[in-house]
């Protein structure tokens, strides 16, 4: 697993006005993705500023909201998960924001904290992580990309400016 470089005659040179950002690394482009070779086939796994280290294990969030999909309660494919640092633990803590199938879940303290709670145990049991905040959500919560996606970063951002002190 690393970093995905490439190396072509035909490759850009810089950004277009954006002199301040190289890629380039030895005449290597750094793509930003995080693959794998595999009987001769790139396969990527995620994007290297998304990857979380806590505790000192390096952790795709892509793994984790895969489990939170399957969790009772979440709505599959509207989930995010992220990093948070932490300077008192010295590591990233990490954190689900999940958007629930029943909104109405939201209004029941009991429910809520039965979803969270198995978003917690599921998560910790299929892959020996730690979920340090879960944040349940509504419809239209989620940031999306206007290719569809969910905005990792954004969320990240959205969810930092109203999180509780």
């Amino acid at each position: 697993m690393g970093e995905v470089a490439i190396q072509s005659d035909y490759m850009l040179t810089r950004y277009y006005q954006r002199p301040d950002l190289n890629p380039f690394q030895d005449g290597w482009y750094l793509t930003g993705d995080m693959g794998y070779l595999a009987n001769g086939e790139l396969y990527i796994v995620g994007r290297s500023k998304d990857l979380i280290i806590n505790a000192g294990k390096n952790i795709y969030p892509q793994d984790i909201e895969a489990i939170v999909n399957e969790v009772p309660g979440v709505h599959p494919g509207r989930c995010v998960v992220f990093g948070v640092p932490d300077q008192k633990e010295g590591t990233e803590l990490i954190a689900v924001v999940a958007q629930v199938k029943q909104p109405a879940v939201l209004k029941d303290l009991q429910q809520r904290q039965k979803i969270a709670r198995s978003i917690r145990q599921e998560v910790v049991r299929q892959s020996l992580v730690t979920v340090s905040y879960v944040h349940l959500v509504g419809p239209k919560w989620l940031i999306k990309t206007s290719s569809g996606k969910i905005a990792r970063s954004a969320n990240r951002e959205k969810w930092l400016a109203e999180k509780p002190a």
